[in-house]
């Protein structure tokens, strides 16, 4: 479902403010619903404020309270033909047109004489209009990127023109400022931001040692990008079968996997829980192994009260623009509580580099960007709200689903953050094309095992030597998971996932 954002205009505004009930005041209070954002455009506000009294100024701080403040950019008013009929109408229409999803302005005035061909004006009944529209348009994308953007938006803009007057990008105080915030966040001594999850992961192999020729445990069933960044050093990708509830590592038959030539364990925490690491943990460290923790999906939950990317050596996560915490592009961090492979690590982001500017280690060249590290700095504030609404909606769906489908299954010990929200369905393609059908998209993230894959046959693995995975990669369907759903938006999905199943709610 689409965002719909609504720019007031100063006649509503004004309307707004009176001490009266009236039509527009109601309309206002209806529409203040999930997916609906308020905008007042910043280039009107000087001279309306200059022109209310003390007590529409108070009324006008409430207003703020319930609506975002829409910036106006110097390169609109140049886009302004000198011969236009109205050039605040103008201004604000070009405005209202960088806002992501669909835009309106709120007014009663009979003409507006916009700039920008698909944004609407009307009164209250235009917007009702529209919004039946839209909620008769139901068509679910896998992931929403921009509800969290609309409500951090001012704040995002502040952050971003900070780091474009200062004209520095990389190694800025706003990096380490998001270092230490992560680090406290996750509660881990260290936090090293590199340019992408798989470069985390690359850096914290090599920190710990790993070299071509070298056996690194993992999962056959997970991101290719792990397996890959393993093979990319040298080093010999070992599978071990998964747990066909969680889908991480299968700690039962983590020990028949070590050899004299493992040097390191990479466990994947996926769809949003962590994967049981006090039991890989402790087996790893019979063997002297060091453990990596991949939390690209699980950054924000918990494992026994501890918090995802502090569980092991060291843990990783990539900041993609399609992860929970994501940036507006791509990122990475690796943590760690070890003080040596921290400096280790700062080193090889820097290709090797030490503090004194001197090689000491061949390296790699990955930096954070500092744009993206003050929106992550903003969305951070964020986050913890986002987490409990994430919580939120994957029992909602859980709670709706029970019955029809095989849903997730979170350990007691665990909290999850519903990176994705898997079911477990028969006749999947089936399913996911009847589902196309009613508007709601739906995603395979690991549609064939590691192990199966061409790119790996050298390794001589053969099917159903990881059935838990090869099984899971045929059954497993990712559903749309948006942080802002709303109960509605649940009942749609999961009244197209029931037709889609052909499901009955009988007793018989």
């Amino acid at each position: 479902m689409k965002n719909l954002n609504i720019i007031l205009y100063s006649d509503v505004i004004t309307v707004l403010l009176e001490t009266h009930t009236n039509d527009i005041k109601n309309t206002f209070i209806r529409l203040q619903r999930d997916k609906v954002h308020f905008w007042i455009p910043s280039c009107l506000l000087p001279l309306l404020y200059s022109q209310f009294s003390s007590e529409q100024k108070q009324a006008f701080d409430e207003l703020l309270t319930h609506v975002e403040i829409l910036s106006s950019l110097a390169i609109h008013w140049q886009e302004i033909p000198a011969d236009h009929p109205d050039k605040i109408h103008a201004l604000v229409s070009l405005d209202a047109g960088v806002l992501p999803d669909k835009s309106i302005i709120w007014t009663n005035e009979d003409t507006f004489h916009s700039k920008v061909e698909h944004i609407e004006y009307g009164d209250h009944e235009v917007l009702y209009s529209i919004l039946a529209e839209q909620e008769y348009d139901n068509q679910y994308e896998l992931y929403d990127l921009a509800s969290t953007q609309l409500t951090l938006r001012p704040e995002l803009e502040k952050r971003i023109f900070g780091i474009l007057k200062q004209g520095r990008y990389i190694l800025t105080p706003e990096i380490n400022e998001l270092e230490v915030q992560l680090a406290n966040y996750v509660n881990s001594r260290y936090c090293i931001s590199v340019a992408s999850g798989a470069d985390a992961l690359r850096l914290a192999l090599m920190a710990v040692g790993i070299q071509a020729g070298d056996e690194v445990i993992t999962s056959p069933f997970t991101d290719m990008c792990t397996v890959n960044t393993i093979s990319l050093l040298g080093a010999k990708p070992v599978f071990v079968d998964i747990n066909p509830q969680t889908f991480s590592l299968n700690v039962e038959e983590l020990s028949h996997a070590i050899t004299p030539q493992t040097k390191a364990i990479v466990a994947a925490s996926l769809y949003g829980q962590c994967a049981d690491f006090d039991s890989i943990n402790k087996i790893a460290g019979e063997h002297g192994l060091p453990v990596i923790e991949e939390g690209s999906q699980s950054f924000g939950a918990t494992y026994k009260n501890r918090d995802s990317c502090a569980l092991s050596t060291i843990g990783c996560t990539s900041f993609h623009s399609n992860l929970p915490f994501g940036t507006y592009g791509d990122g990475g961090a690796c943590f760690t509580n070890d003080v040596r492979l921290a400096e280790r690590m700062r080193s090889l982001r820097m290709q090797g580099r030490n503090r004194q500017d001197k090689q000491e280690n061949i390296g790699i060249s990955s930096y954070f960007n500092s744009l993206q590290a003050a929106i992550l700095l903003e969305k951070l504030t964020a986050f913890p709200k986002e987490v409990s609404q994430r919580i939120r909606v994957g029992n909602l769906y859980t709670e709706a689903l029970q019955m029809v489908v095989t849903t997730p299954y979170v350990e007691p010990h665990n909290t999850s953050i519903y990176s994705h929200y898997i079911i477990d369905v028969e006749n999947r393609d089936q399913v996911r094309e009847s589902l196309l059908e009613q508007g709601v998209h739906t995603a395979i993230h690991c549609p064939t095992p590691a192990h199966l894959h061409p790119a790996y046959q050298h390794l001589n693995y053969a099917e159903g030597q990881f059935i838990m995975a090869e099984v899971a990669a045929q059954r497993t369907l990712s559903l749309p998971m948006y942080t802002y759903f709303s109960e509605d938006d649940i009942e749609y999905i999961s009244n197209a996932l029931k037709q889609a199943t052909n499901f009955h709610d009988f007793p018989f």
